[in-house]
């Protein structure tokens, strides 16, 4: 069984209950369910929410040797977080940057990512959508 690990950042633990206008009403639980839901046969789910800087560190270094793809969503990190983009480029299999929101039609600060120097997709805008199509697109990038 071949594990993708999805990870959130910064107060991606509050989705559903916090500003549902822009990011929808939908929980991490829906987050992991439409990902499994998305996974190719042979595949499975890991998922893992920090609001600390180090801990997303070390939870990509640990996939290394665990996941054979990450998909991430860094929220605020993905825009100030050098340290993240370091972790990601030591790991080896596919990234895939997810924004639950269009980040491109919100303040400047969030069109600038760290993340997407490493990224071999990036998806915004799709609500938690985008999820399970970095998922999807994981599982063929690998292959079975």
């Amino acid at each position: 069984m071949k594990t993708i690990l999805v990870l959130n950042g910064p107060n991606l633990n509050l989705l559903g209950r916090r500003q549902p206008e822009i990011y929808g009403h939908e929980t991490l639980a829906d987050v992991e369910a439409a990902c499994r839901a998305a996974c190719a046969e042979g595949f499975d789910i890991r998922q893992a929410q920090s609001n600390h800087e180090g801990e997303i560190v070390e939870l990509i270094h640990g996939a290394r040797d665990t996941a054979c793809g990450i998909v991430i969503n860094a929220g605020a990190y993905t825009h100030t977080s050098v340290a993240i983009l370091d972790a990601l480029n030591a790991f080896d299999g596919p990234v895939i940057e997810v924004h639950i929101s269009n980040v491109h039609r919100r303040e400047g600060f969030r069109h600038h990512s760290y993340i997407s120097a490493r990224a071999d997709g990036v998806i915004a805008g799709l609500g938690i959508e985008g999820y399970a199509a970095a998922t999807r697109r994981i599982c063929t990038l690998v292959g079975a």
